[in-house]
């Protein structure tokens, strides 16, 4: 059922949570997991920060809390692939699913309701309304 599972991260401890049912299935179905962390440009970064030493700073200590995700859950005997990119999290993590053919997207989310959902929005729901794979929307 599952070949490609791709797993946004921020290395949050709902990331955590995530990556827990993540590689759960891919163990299960003996899929690939990649993990993809996303160096967000648009409003993290002013125009005067999008220096290229800063944003390979940046991708530096993505790859760490990917790395970190990994370390905390990885299932033995699972596949995994890391990947850091830069831009807009809801575009890259749909670019890198469509790239890798992947059959499911994993990710956290906070379930913010009211104001707190127009004031910080949600990347998984972005995801979830712009990707053409099908996500699991893991609740914190």
């Amino acid at each position: 059922m599952y070949d490609t599972i791709l797993l946004p991260t921020d290395g949050s401890e709902a990331a955590v949570d995530a990556a827990r049912h993540a590689f759960g299935l891919a163990e299960q179905y003996d899929a690939t997991v990649h993990v993809l962390s996303v160096v967000e440009l648009s409003g993290s970064l002013d125009i005067g920060d999008r220096d290229t030493e800063r944003i390979e700073r940046r991708k530096t200590e993505r790859a760490a809390a990917a790395e970190a995700v990994v370390d905390a859950v990885a299932h033995e005997g699972v596949t995994v692939e890391t990947a850091v990119e830069a831009g807009s999290p809801a575009r890259v993590i749909t670019e890198y699913a469509a790239r890798v053919q992947a059959d499911l997207t994993v990710m956290s989310t906070h379930a913010r309701s009211g104001a707190g959902r127009v004031l910080f929005g949600s990347i998984t729901e972005e995801v979830i309304q712009d990707g053409d794979v099908p996500v699991l929307a893991v609740q914190r």
